[in-house]
C-alpha cells in the first residue's frame, strides 16, 4: 500500500535513502516494489531541508535531549500560579482602513484623538503598520475606525506609550524620531537617534509628579534618557520633550527597555538588554544630575549628555560556557510581583522563555568591599561561583515554547492580567500560552492568523467598558495580535 500520511512518506524516504547510500540495490528494489513507492524515492535533492537521513535524525534527537537538560519547569502540583480559565481563545479579525504588515498593536487610552466633540479617551485599539499609518479603532461594538494618522510620521512607527491616561502619547519610528502627541496634534519631535528607534518607555518621577522619565532605544547602539516636565492642570505652554539628560552607549544594539522600581526602596532602575549578551543591565536613574541650564549649555556647545551609571548586571545563563547562548529580546514585568521578570529570548530554532526573580544591585554592597583582604585567584573563583549560583537560583522557569523563529524574528511576550500565564508570538501564525508556574505550553491560539505567517506583535490585558445604564463597568480579558499577514486579531474569551 502506498503511504498516505506525511509521517509514513518521510519514513519510507529515510529507509530508501539509507539503502541507496549503503548500495543495498537488491533490497532497495524489493522495498520499492513491496511498498508501492516511486522509483526515485530516497534520492537526494538540491534542498538540504528535505535530505534527512537516519544519522541526521539521531544527531538532531541528541541535540534536543541535550537542550532539554537545561530547561527548568516549576512544580505543577501546586495550585498557586496555575493557568486560569476561561482564557481568550476566540479570534475576531478587525478590519483596518489600510492593508499592510502590522508592527505594533495594543489597547490604550488616547484623549481627543480627533476633532469630534463627543470623543472619549478610550480605550481604543491602536495599530501601526509598515505603510507609516497609525490607526485608532473603537474597542466597543464592531471595532469601527475612529481615526487614522497618515502624515504623523515620515517612517513606520515601531513603539508607543500612553501617559497620564492618554493625555499624551509618545512614539518612536524607523527614522530615529521621538514624537510627542496630544490628541491629533504633534507637540514636539526630536531626532537624537541615528537609526531605528525601536522602543520607548515612560515612568512618572516619584520625587516630582509633574515630571516623567522617558527612555528610548535605538539601533545606533545607544539608549537616551529624557525628563519631561508636564505641569498639573491646564498649562499655558505645551510641554516639550527637551534635550536628553543622559545616555547609555551599548556595545551592540539594545533589544528591550524597562523602568523597574526597587521592591524595597522604590529606587528607580532602567533595565536594558542588548544583542549578543545574556545579561540584563541595571542602570541608576535618579542619581542623574539635572541642572537644566547646564544641560542646555552642554548641548549648545555640542557636548554629549552624561553617561548613566551602570550599577550592576544579572546573567540569565550563569553556568553557560558558550560565548553567546541567546539575547534577552523582550522583557515584561509581572503584574502581581514587581520583582519577577518574564523574558523572551532569541534562541534558535525555537523561542525559549525565562521567568526570573530580579537581583537588584546594591550600591552599599559595592562600597563595603573589604579592600584590605588579600585577593587571590582562588578567592576570585569562589566569589564568581557564588554569584553564578545566586543568579542560577533566581531563575524560576526556563522552558522551550516551541514557537519557531529565525535570526530576523522579533520575540514578544505579554503577561496575562492575573499573572497566571504569558503569551508569546511565533513565525508560524500561532500564539502560545505558557503557564507561569510550570512553564508548560497549555494554550495555542489558532484560526486567526494565516498558518506559517509571522506574528509581529502580541498584547494582553483587561479592557474596561463603561455601562451607560449606570451599572458597574465590565471587564474583559483580551489578547491583541498583529502580523505580516496584514491581520489585526482580537482574541476574546
Amino acid at each position: 500500500m502506498a503511504p498516505t500520511t506525511t509521517i509514513e512518506a518521510l519514513t519510507s524516504a529515510l529507509v530508501a535513502r539509507f539503502l541507496r547510500t549503503n548500495n543495498y540495490s537488491e533490497t532497495l528494489q524489493a522495498f520499492i516494489r513491496e511498498a508501492g513507492l516511486a522509483p526515485d524515492v530516497g534520492q537526494s535533492s538540491g534542498d538540504d531541508t528535505n535530505n534527512w537521513s537516519i544519522q541526521s535524525l539521531l544527531e538532531e534527537k541528541m541535540a534536543f535531549d541535550h537542550s532539554v537538560n537545561f530547561e527548568r519547569y516549576g512544580d505543577g502540583n501546586k495550585e498557586t500560579g496555575a493557568w486560569s480559565e476561561p482564557a481568550p481563545n476566540k479570534p475576531t479579525v478587525v478590519s483596518t482602513p489600510t492593508s499592510s504588515n502590522l508592527l505594533a498593536a495594543s489597547v490604550e487610552s488616547w484623549e481627543k484623538p480627533c476633532d469630534s466633540a463627543n470623543t472619549s479617551s478610550g480605550p481604543f485599539i491602536i495599530s501601526t503598520g509598515a505603510d507609516r499609518q497609525v490607526h485608532l479603532l473603537m474597542a466597543t461594538g464592531g471595532n469601527e475606525k475612529l481615526t487614522s494618522f497618515s502624515s504623523l510620521s515620515d517612517s513606520p512607527v515601531l513603539s508607543y506609550v500612553s501617559i497620564l491616561g492618554g493625555r499624551f502619547v509618545l512614539m518612536t519610528n524607523m527614522s530615529g524620531h521621538l514624537l510627542l502627541q496630544q490628541g491629533s496634534v504633534t507637540l514636539d519631535k526630536r531626532k537624537d537617534h541615528a537609526k531605528y528607534a525601536v522602543k520607548v518607555v515612560a515612568h512618572k518621577d516619584r520625587r516630582d509628579p509633574t515630571k516623567f522619565w522617558i527612555a528610548t532605544a535605538g539601533w545606533d547602539s545607544s539608549v537616551l534618557l529624557y525628563r519631561m516636565h508636564i505641569p498639573d492642570g491646564e498649562e499655558t505652554n505645551s510641554p516639550v520633550i527637551g534635550e536628553p539628560v543622559a545616555c547609555i552607549k551599548t556595545r551592540t544594539n539594545p533589544e528591550s527597555l524597562l523602568f523597574v522600581p526597587h521592591v524595597d526602596t522604590s529606587e528607580l532602575f532602567l533595565l536594558v538588554s542588548r544583542r549578543d549578551s545574556t545579561y540584563v543591565y541595571y542602570y541608576e536613574i535618579e542619581s542623574v544630575t539635572e541642572t537644566e541650564s547646564g544641560i542646555a549649555a552642554d548641548h549648545t556647545q555640542g557636548l554629549s549628555p552624561p553617561e548613566c551609571h551602570l550599577l550592576g548586571h544579572q546573567n540569565l545563563a550563569p553556568h553557560s560556557n558558550a560565548w553567546v547562548a541567546f539575547s534577552p529580546a523582550h522583557m515584561a514585568l509581572s503584574p502581581h510581583d514587581p520583582g519577577v521578570l518574564a523574558v523572551a529570548t532569541s534562541t534558535l530554532p525555537h523561542m525559549k522563555v525565562i521567568i526570573v526573580r530580579l537581583l537588584f544591585p546594591s550600591r552599599e554592597a559595592k562600597d563595603e568591599t573589604n579592600i584590605d583582604a588579600a585577593v587571590t585567584q582562588a578567592s576570585q573563583a569562589l566569589e564568581a561561583l557564588a554569584l553564578q549560583n545566586r543568579e542560577d537560583a533566581a531563575i524560576l522557569v526556563q522552558a522551550n515554547t516551541l514557537a519557531p523563529q529565525t535570526a530576523y524574528s522579533t520575540p514578544q511576550i505579554a503577561w496575562r492580567p492575573d499573572g497566571s500565564g504569558i503569551w508569546v508570538n511565533g513565525d508560524d501564525g500561532v500564539i502560545r500560552g505558557i503557564e507561569t508556574k510550570t512553564g508548560k505550553v497549555v494554550a495555542m491560539l489558532k484560526g486567526g492568523h494565516e498558518p506559517g505567517s509571522k506574528v509581529r506583535s502580541v498584547w494582553s490585558g483587561r479592557v474596561e467598558f463603561s455601562d451607560v445604564g449606570g451599572k458597574e463597568p465590565s471587564h474583559e480579558e483580551w489578547v491583541i495580535s498583529g502580523g505580516f499577514d496584514k491581520r489585526l486579531i482580537v482574541w476574546k474569551v
